[in-house]
């Protein structure tokens, strides 16, 4: 048994595994593969935290932006109704302007339409009086029917005027 070479190999063997031992190579490799699993759970744990972290984050993204989006539609509903009170605001004022230039048109017209008939009755007196200080010289002869038709004249002047 002693000349066989498993015999020699399980020797070798059964030393070599003491010699490991005996150095505290079990120890050391329990040791590392400890600190490896410390180091992989430490790093699991940091990758949990900062999935929660960008999950935290995304949702108050997401808050923010349906704020603003909901700030963006009362912005958009605010200006659409100051647009339609501009716009009602604008026709009542055209709608006044307008009323207000027909209005001072037609005033004025009716002030031509009063001096035009001032100036046609005007003339119509003129022509009248001259009319009937012709006929009134022409049958009442000399220095009477000239003060007559002058005193005519004169009153008629202040009667139609």
């Amino acid at each position: 048994m002693w000349r066989t070479a498993e015999f020699w190999v399980a020797v070798s063997f059964l030393v070599f595994m003491g010699a490991l031992i005996k150095l505290g190579v079990p120890g050391m490799i329990t040791k590392a593969l400890d600190d490896r699993a410390d180091a992989i759970r430490n790093e699991l744990d940091q990758a949990r935290r900062l999935r929660e972290e960008a999950q935290a984050l995304l949702a108050e993204y997401q808050q923010k932006r349906r704020q603003a989006d909901d700030e963006a539609k009362a912005i958009i509903d605010q200006a659409h109704i100051e647009a339609e009170a501009m716009k009602v605001q604008s026709a009542k004022s055209l709608q006044e302007m307008l009323e207000r230039r027909s209005r001072l048109a037609e005033e004025k017209i009716s002030r031509a339409e009063a001096q035009a008939i001032g100036e046609v009755r005007a003339a119509a007196v003129e022509a009248a009086t001259a009319a009937a200080e012709k006929v009134l010289r022409a049958r009442v002869p000399g220095k009477v029917g000239t003060s007559l038709v002058d005193g005519a004249i004169r009153d008629l002047d202040g009667r139609l005027n």
